[in-house]
């Protein structure tokens, strides 16, 4: 049997541990998309609903600095380490 790429990880190899990315979250308040930014710390494969995809884990640059973690898709990478 082949084995697939995890889902989204042609994605992530554009990233690499200590580069900077961006996120999108809607700010229901203003109305509009609201971006932030961290340093990421590490990218992994999980299962989620039976299929393998690509996590990356970040830690936020602003605001509490606790690890969070993302869709490694829903990532834009900022600035290369």
């Amino acid at each position: 049997m082949d084995e697939k790429e995890a889902f989204g990880e042609l994605s992530a190899t554009d990233f690499e541990t200590g580069d900077i990315v961006e996120w999108n979250v809607w700010d229901e308040k203003e109305e509009t998309w609201a971006s932030y930014y961290g340093i990421i710390v590490r990218t992994e494969n999980q299962i989620y609903s039976n299929r393998v995809v690509s996590v990356s884990k970040v830690m936020p640059i602003n605001g509490p600095q606790v690890e969070r973690e993302f869709f490694t898709l829903t990532l834009k990478l900022v600035n290369k380490l």
